[in-house]
């Protein structure tokens, strides 16, 4: 928004909200409140309808909807005097943003963001959709029209809107009301929903299906778990291949590391270019685990690069990291990350730009309104036979140009970085930083993750309750179970890269909330803690999308945590979990993918790897380093001190194994049976193997 309008206009309330998404409203002509009781005590006596509008600070859409019609004085007029205007951001409250999305995909069939939904005064939807443009176009009505139509049916057609409401709410109530039904839930469930998602890959150029394309991380790190399991090729050729084109393509920042949202094109070329800290700490997992998977040292680079940009562009004094970096800089599109040829040959030599106008696919008409967006259409041995130079001589001027072309960037205008603190983002990211660092023994990372972890724990978690957002010294709204269980799993990879017990017990403190706040008896586990504001329906979430569902991360942690403490109780409350969504999982892989992995783990259960041994002997370190490097899916790591056994966390099944001579010992379990003791890493790795 221009500086102009800040200075001639009043800030409306959303000034005094934290979330850098609403206080981008604040000088907006409309009278915007954020959700609470005031704006639904004024909807409630006016009898005016709420306007509800969703949107998160990195989305290009919620900028074109804001600069189009938020900021035009009739327009506003018009939303202020037929409506009660509230704007959420879809990232500090989720509970509300997921109950909203599913009713306008009931309605619509289709989601996105910039949400609009038109609220009765009791909070309960009764039309929405998403994006509106100020004029009509594209089959898309004026949103002047839209405010009109909806203000003139909630006062003349009362029964149509009870009508809605009442079709709606039996929707919203379905996910809340599932019961578990008798099915099957084993290994040959999860091996056929991943044979049904593996036929809409795209042979190609990877992924799956046509525009737009999403990384659809969860699918191939499902596909990498059945080629762990059968050793089929077509498994890891298909994520070979996905991740090969998207580390070439334009959804990955070629000269700053990390990837962007999604990709508008097939190719992977043209990105939506907004970075979320979720996708890069997916992301970053997804390409640990192929690296060590396929043996692709490349794709262990890309992991590396997009943690280094993490470290370098999105972690917060306090250690903790921040939610996104936006799309838009100068108010323009992309505009911070694309070059045109004029725009290298400024930066590089003659000799530098032509490689890198080849290299980088900068074409002279642009492939993005007039610029271009670098990507990889050379490999390195093709640049090099090109060029005429030797692989590893190309390798290294790659590795100059980039570093110029990226030193060069960073004197242009950067996006807005969105700098709220999430619970459950950090979580995700902590545990890619503490894979990260077992993996690539790389100890800066698996401090970054300790830092950060340190940080969540003592500023969000008062010992009884997680808080779900940090900003400007403030923690705010209860923390949702999506929170909870991306921590728990997060300490529990801390634990296996750290061996430092403290996180093992932090994981228990935060599941036996989630067992005792958010569990139904039924199975499963609510989005909102039984104290959270009362809503219009308490849902379950269960559908994996670029995050997972909080069923889906709180059911492997559970299980995680049961291999290390043999407790009935977190086995039970996972295995419940998993049963109710059973034949949900089996009629829809692609709305659970996560859940499929995590049906996985229960299918085979873990690989119980047992160190005996001094844990500060030379040799327990070098099998711990060695044991990052290898992809272990479903593992539980222990380290027994025999001079100072600890029982505290330790599957009763493990208890008495010894030493051999006194020296470091392995063993490695599965399905309750143990292999015999062994004293040199190369049995270790046979039996793993």
């Amino acid at each position: 928004m221009s500086e102009k309008f800040s200075s001639q206009r009043r800030p409306n309330r959303l000034i005094h909200e934290q979330s850098p998404y609403l206080r981008q409203h604040a000088y907006n002509p409309v009278d915007w409140h954020p959700w609470g009781e005031e704006a639904l005590r004024k909807a409630r006596e006016s009898n005016k309808p709420i306007l509800l509008s969703i949107g998160y600070a990195a989305c290009h859409w919620c900028h074109v909807m804001e600069r189009e019609s938020f900021e035009d004085e009739q327009t506003a007029a018009l939303m202020n005097e037929l409506f009660v205007p509230i704007k959420v951001d879809r990232e500090e409250r989720p509970d509300l943003d997921q109950i909203y999305m599913e009713a306008v995909q009931a309605m619509t069939g289709r989601g996105g963001w910039p949400l609009t939904m038109f609220l009765t005064p009791a909070g309960e939807p009764f039309f929405g959709g998403t994006y509106f443009p100020p004029q009509e176009r594209h089959g898309l009505p004026a949103f002047t029209r839209v405010l009109q139509s909806i203000a003139q049916v909630f006062r003349q057609r009362p029964d149509d809107v009870a009508h809605n409401v009442s079709e709606i709410a039996r929707v919203l109530r379905a996910s809340s009301a599932l019961e578990a039904i008798p099915a099957r839930l084993d290994g040959e469930l999860v091996a056929e929903a991943a044979r049904g998602l593996a036929s809409h890959c795209d042979q190609t150029y990877g992924g799956l299906g046509d525009a737009p394309k999403f990384p659809n991380t969860f699918v191939f790190s499902l596909f990498l778990r059945m080629f762990d399991r059968t050793k089929e090729k077509e498994w890891a050729t298909m994520v070979e291949h996905t991740l090969s084109q998207m580390a070439g393509g334009g959804i990955y920042d070629q000269i700053g590391g990390g990837f962007h949202r999604y990709s508008v094109d097939r190719q992977w070329r043209i990105p939506h270019f907004e970075k979320m800290l979720y996708d890069n700490a997916l992301l970053a997992r997804l390409y640990l685990d192929a690296g060590r998977a396929l043996a692709r040292p490349d794709f262990l680079t890309v992991a590396r690069d997009v943690l280094d940009y993490v470290l370098r562009e999105m972690q917060s004094p306090q250690g903790g990291f921040y939610s996104s970096q936006d799309a838009d800089s100068e108010g323009e599109e992309g505009r911070f990350f694309v070059w045109t040829q004029p725009q290298v040959r400024e930066v590089l030599d003659d000799d530098s730009a032509a490689i890198a106008i080849a290299y980088y696919g900068i074409e002279a008409e642009g492939n993005f309104e007039d610029s271009n967006v670098p990507h990889r259409p050379l490999t390195l041995e093709q640049a090099a036979a090109r060029f005429k130079l030797s692989t590893e001589a190309m390798g290294r001027r790659v590795s100059e140009i980039r570093a110029r072309l990226f030193t060069a960037r960073q004197a242009r205008v950067h996006p807005a970085r969105d700098e709220k603190i999430l619970a459950a983002w950090n979580g995700m990211m902590i545990g890619a930083l503490a894979e990260g660092g077992w993996a690539l023994a790389e100890p800066r990372y698996l401090a970054a993750a300790r830092r950060a972890a340190g940080f969540v724990m003592s500023t969000m978690w008062d010992g009884t309750r997680l808080h779900r957002s940090f900003k400007d010294g403030v923690t705010r709204f209860n923390g949702y179970l999506e929170d909870y269980a991306a921590m728990a799993n997060a300490l529990l990879d801390l634990y296996e890269a750290s061996l430092e017990r403290r996180y093992l017990e932090q994981t228990a403190s935060l599941l036996s909330v989630v067992i005792d706040r958010f569990g139904d008896e039924r199975g499963g586990f609510f989005f909102t803690s039984d104290d959270h504001e009362r809503l219009v329906v308490r849902g379950k979430p269960a559908f994996d999308g670029s995050t997972p569902s909080g069923n889906s991360d709180a059911a492997l942690a559970l299980l995680r945590l049961h291999a290390y403490t043999g407790e009935e109780r977190w086995w039970k409350a996972a295995s419940d979990t998993l049963k109710l969504f059973a034949k949900p999982m089996a009629e829809q892989p692609f709305s659970f993918s996560h859940m499929l992995e995590v049906a996985d783990f229960y299918a085979r259960r873990a690989t119980e790897i047992v160190l005996v041994g001094d844990p500060t002997a030379p040799s327990i370190g070098q099998w711990h380093r060695r044991l990052g490097a290898r992809y272990l899916p479903n593992r539980a790591l222990f380290v027994v001190d025999p001079a100072n056994p600890d029982r505290g966390f330790l599957s009763p099944a493990l208890i008495g194994k010894g030493q051999v001579d006194g020296r470091p010992t392995a063993y490695v379990c599965r399905d309750f049976t143990c292999s015999p003791p062994r004293t040199t890493w190369d049995e270790l790795a046979a039996d793993l193997s």
